[in-house]
């Protein structure tokens, strides 16, 4: 009703201003906005304002009526109601949602609109004449403006809010804001204006009406999260400003209290007992104590602690991390038949205190009695080691000395003592079982070993059979030096004097060593022998600490009258008993020049010297026998060597095939085969009998081939005979070949190689006519060899040593 009511204002607007116009010719605004023109003629110009327009309509949204809703009227000057005027309609929605109608004017919504879709339209209008077509009037717009009516509820952003706040807080302490939205127009009414509320939650929780912030409204002793832990608060939204009539909308916030260290720990109960074997070790667990705290996570984490009592010293109290348990543990050995039973006082407190709600003394105490139980316990040695010393001389059987040990139990048992012979291999030593003393089985020797370190076992008589009952003990026995090794020189000596030197000239400087070890240090003394004295080229002078000089008594020496001299020391400790002993010092001449260096030394001298070690003459005899022994094998492979093979190369066919790498016996010593015997079925028993006889008797019934055939190769290497030859005797010579080759092939001591001749054939190539014998007379008359120089110069010696007369060579 309010839209077509301003549509009329607006339509009576345009007539009014049609009625102060004057008639004539004019020119109007174009998209409602006004301008002056100017008119030439006889009239006077004055302004003229167009007879209708209008800016905006306003349209109820969600209308629900059956008929078009009507929006307005649209009326033109140009329209003088005689039907020629049409109207026409264009922009958001025209012909679809909005219509007019093309003869008045008016304007309608085909269907329900909703604002929170599209808040308003912009269209477009004309008029035109029906019969021309032509426009009357500017197009001009418009706006299509949607009223908003409360057909929405509130939204809040989340169907479920968590907020959280601590436990104890202070009354009007924020725990979180919730807010919704509204759909409708705000700057219309009051259809977006929220108020919230809450529904569900009194009397902790309060909301501010306005901002949606969610405040506790109970005080710090109501608000406890060991009575309550969690609550659920449902807040409610309404628009037009909670009046009645207003859309609702609800959310659902979830508020758990957090905890605060308002709760010191509890014992769950004031005395504990427990019990402990005496053979527990150091940090074995006793007992676990438990404590309460109503608090959780940080503020319920706790540590115990042992304030007073007479174990304060034996045991110990930690907290475990996981559990928040007490763990009692044992920190000293424990000692039934000392002490039974003990008693301590523990406490309980948490590591972080809040000051705002507990004092910092809120422990709490309890009682722990630990009663300690007898176990039946290996015997214990008076030590935990022992060190025992003995002279290196001291006979077999003498004491060296005695351990003891006990049963710590009340029983008191007898105690049997052994030696671990895993630590005495070679039983040196023995123990008496019955009272611990420990002696020797054998003679020691100091400079060999010079401490010995063997274990003792003591084990109860009443469980002899039972390892676990035994107790162990080291015993590091030391042997004591006596003086019974006697001093020696320090090296071996290689000492030299020059044939041309000076009375009293030093040589050589020697020293000493002893194996044994004086308390008081060595003290060695050195003179010359006494048997050498009278004699001796070279005297002794002892130096006072421990070295000596070896000098020379003469002022030359012959090289070739005496090369070597020996010059016997006696060297002396100073410990008791003296020991002392003679080394000899061997002293070899040599040539020296001016300077005293020395140029020459006489051979024998040097090889009869100690220089040369057993070392290098076992390394020389080695070296002797590795080389003798490569000769024999040589000499033994040179013997065994084989004969080439018959056959060298493939070219190489010849018919006697002689070996020519040794100097035999020429003609006579041929291993080659006749093949005139081959020829001859009737000749096969007798070639078993030609190899007793010399090879070099020519058969008297030799064939001959003719001259025009040639044998060819065959496959795989055989050469076959020619085959001028008749079938038999063919025959005869395949079957000799193949028994040979398969006699060759099951022989496993043949050769590993085929070695195949053929007889009577000479092979090609050479310039030369056959000089095989088989075609040769028996005879053996006067031949020409001068032919032999028509061959080329490789011939033409041969030609000039056969073919010269025997009285060239008388």
């Amino acid at each position: 009703m309010r839209t077509t009511l301003l549509g009329v204002i607006w339509l009576c607007l345009g007539l009014y201003l049609d009625a102060l116009s004057l008639s004539g010719q004019r020119i109007e605004t174009v998209d409602g906005e006004g301008s002056q023109a100017a008119v030439r003629g006889e009239k006077l110009l004055k302004r003229v304002r167009r007879g209708w327009m209008w800016n905006q309509f306003f349209l109820t949204e969600e209308y629900t009526g059956s008929d078009y809703q009507y929006i307005g009227k649209l009326q033109s000057d140009q329209d003088h109601g005689n039907g020629l005027v049409k109207y026409v309609l264009s922009g958001e929605g025209a012909g679809s949602i909005f219509v007019i109608d093309e003869n008045n004017g008016d304007l309608h919504a085909t269907r329900r609109l909703d604002r929170e879709e599209k808040a308003f339209y912009i269209l477009k209008a004309t008029v035109v004449n029906k019969r021309t077509g032509q426009k009357l009037e500017p197009e001009t717009e418009f706006t299509v403006k949607l009223h908003d009516i409360n057909d929405n509820e509130p939204q809040f952003s989340k169907e479920v809010y968590t907020g959280s706040v601590p436990e104890r807080s202070d009354i009007g302490t924020s725990v979180i804001q919730v807010t919704a939205t509204d759909a409708d127009d705000s700057m219309y009414g009051s259809s977006a204006k929220l108020v919230y509320s809450i529904s569900q939650g009194h009397p902790y929780f309060s909301v501010d009406p306005n901002t949606g912030v969610i405040r506790t409204a109970l005080g710090p002793g109501d608000m406890d999260r060991e009575q309550r832990e969690h609550y659920q608060v449902v807040i409610e939204a309404k628009d037009m400003g909670g009046q009645r009539g207003g859309l609702t909308g609800t959310t659902v916030v979830n508020i758990t209290l957090t905890d605060v260290n308002d709760n010191p720990p509890r014992f769950t109960q004031s005395i504990y007992q427990f019990r402990v074997p005496e053979s527990s070790k150091s940090g074995t667990p006793v007992g676990r104590i438990q404590a309460t705290d109503r608090d959780i996570g940080k503020n319920s984490e706790m540590y115990f602690t042992i304030v007073s009592g007479d174990g304060m010293d034996m045991f110990e109290i930690s907290t475990d991390k996981d559990t928040q348990e007490g763990v009692i543990t044992v920190s000293k050995p424990l000692d039934y038949e000392k002490k039974p039973s003990y008693t301590v006082e523990i406490q309980v407190q948490n590591t972080q205190v809040d000051p705002r709600f507990m004092s910092a003394g809120s422990k709490d105490m309890a009682t722990i009695r630990i009663g300690v139980e007898d176990v039946d316990e290996p015997p214990l040695f008076d030590k935990a080691s022992y060190l025992m010393e003995v002279k290196e001389d001291a006979e077999v059987g003498v004491a060296v000395g005695s351990v003891s040990a006990m049963d710590p139990d009340g029983v008191r048992s007898m105690v049997k003592y052994s030696i671990d012979r895993r630590t005495d291999m070679d039983r040196l030593f023995n123990i008496h079982p019955g009272n611990g003393s420990v002696f020797l089985l054998k003679g020691l020797d100091r400079e060999e070993t010079a401490w010995h370190n063997i274990s003792v076992i003591a084990t109860e008589f009443r469980h002899l059979n039972n390892p676990r009952q035994s107790s162990h003990v080291p015993v590091y026995i030391r042997l004591l030096d006596i003086n019974d090794n006697a001093p020696t020189f320090a090296t071996i000596y290689e000492t030299f004097v020059c044939e041309r030197t000076k009375a009293g000239q030093r040589i050589q400087t020697v020293s000493a060593v002893d194996a044994d070890e004086p308390s008081s240090g060595h003290k060695f003394y050195f003179s010359l022998a006494s048997e050498g004295t009278h004699r001796s080229n070279f005297t002794v002078r002892d130096n006072g600490d421990n070295t000596a000089g070896i000098l020379t008594r003469r002022a030359s020496y012959s090289r070739l009258h005496q090369s070597v001299y020996l010059v016997p020391v006696v060297i002396t400790d100073g410990d008791y008993p003296m020991q002392s002993s003679t080394g000899t010092l061997t002293v070899r001449v040599c040539t020296c020049d001016r300077d005293g260096n020395i140029e020459l030394c006489n051979t024998v001298a040097l090889s009869s010297s100690p220089g040369l070690s057993t070392g290098a003459l076992i390394a020389i005899l080695l070296c002797a026998i590795i080389l003798l022994m490569i000769v024999v094998l040589f000499t033994a492979l040179k013997r065994q060597r084989k004969q080439e093979p018959l056959i060298i190369s493939k070219e190489d066919v010849r018919d006697n095939v002689v070996s020519y790498n040794d100097e035999g016996g020429g003609e006579e010593d041929t291993q080659a085969f006749d093949i005139g015997a081959l020829r001859h079925p009737d000749a096969a028993a007798a070639l078993e009998e030609s190899a007793k006889q010399r090879r070099d008797i020519i058969p008297t019934d030799t064939l001959l081939y003719p001259p025009h055939r040639r044998p060819a190769p065959a496959a795989s290497g055989l050469i076959m005979p020619p085959v001028s030859l008749g079938s038999r005797d063919n025959g005869d010579v395949r079957e000799f070949i193949n028994q040979r080759v398969l006699e060759n092939d099951c022989n496993p001591t043949a050769p590993p190689y085929d070695s195949l001749a053929t007889y009577a054939y000479e092979g090609a190539g050479s310039v030369a006519e056959s000089l095989s014998s088989l075609g040769s007379a028996s005879s053996e008359a006067e031949q020409d060899y001068h032919y032999l120089s028509d061959w080329g110069p490789r011939f033409r010696k041969l030609a000039d040593l056969y073919g010269a007369e025997d009285s060239d060579f008388s």
